[in-house]
This record gives C-alpha cells, structure tokens and sequence, in this order.
C-alpha cells in the first residue's frame, strides 16, 4: 500500500472483476439477505429485478474483498523491490453507497477506485484522509454500484 504522499486527486486502480452465479448468489443470501428474490430463480423473475438478483450487500462485499486483495497485491510487489508498504489505518465511514442497476445471476462486475480528495488529518497529522469512488461495472458497460469511502492513510513524514 501507499503512503498519503503517494496518493493524487484522480489515481485510478482496478480492483478486477466478478461474476455472480445462481450459487454464489444464494449462498451470499442465505447467510445475510435471505430474501426471496435472491433465494429464489423463479421469485426472482416474478419481481421488480426481472431475474435472480444478487444482495447490494453482496455487490458491496465483493468490492471490498477486491480492494483488500489489491492492497495485498501492492503491498507485495513493494517488498519484492525492497520498499517497506504503509500500513493503512481503518475507515471512518462511506457515504453515497449506490445501487444503481441490478446484479443478476451471470452478470460480470469490474471494479475500480479513483481519488476523490486528500487531506491531512487536523486531529491526527501523522494520518492522511484519502477518499475514493468505488465503482462496479457490469460487462454490458453500465454502472451497477457506487459508494465514497473514506480511510486513513500514514504519513510518510509523520507530524509534518
């Protein structure tokens, strides 16, 4: 991972992307959203989706098992080169969480993130606040999540 001063307004990174089965689907539905329209093909296809449709929650844990998995990636690829990765700090929160479009069963989602903003922490300066637009595509190109998250990022150059 990056330090705060090697994070700029507009850096992009793509997360990958994800396809969301019948069974995957279900599985996600029956532990946290057991709803019918998740639960069930024929439901789903009687309801307001048109089809079986994956939980916002599910869309939304994909996204952040895929920013973790990135992080670990970069993280890597850092001590492979002999730099030391920062240790993110946690998140204080998102904002603007978006289900724009259904996610049904077959559909692929790719990932991104872009830098919205950065800015010192005035409460903790060894900590920079980095918020990024998380996105999910389907693979027909329409937009299908959306959400601002916020985290904190350690200084390289602590307190100043």
């Amino acid at each position: 991972m990056k330090f705060f001063e090697d994070i700029a307004v507009g850096q992009r990174r793509e997360l990958g992307s994800y396809t969301f089965t019948p069974d995957n689907i279900k599985a996600f539905a029956r532990q946290f959203d057991p709803q019918t329209f998740h639960l069930d093909e024929e439901a789903g296809r009687n309801s307001l989706f048109g089809g079986l449709a994956a939980s916002g929650w599910h869309v939304g844990s994909v996204c952040m098992k895929l920013l973790v998995a990135k992080g670990q990636e970069e993280a890597e690829a850092m001590r492979a080169t002999g730099e030391t990765p920062a240790v993110w700090g946690p998140s204080p929160g998102f904002r603007e969480l978006k289900w724009l479009k259904p996610v049904l069963a077959g559909d692929t989602i790719t990932f991104g993130s872009v830098v919205e903003s950065v800015r010192t922490s005035e409460k903790r300066p060894e900590w920079g606040i980095v918020q990024a637009r998380n996105v999910g595509i389907n693979h027909r190109g329409e937009p299908v999540y959306s959400m601002l998250a916020t985290a904190f990022a350690p200084r390289r150059a602590a307190g100043v």
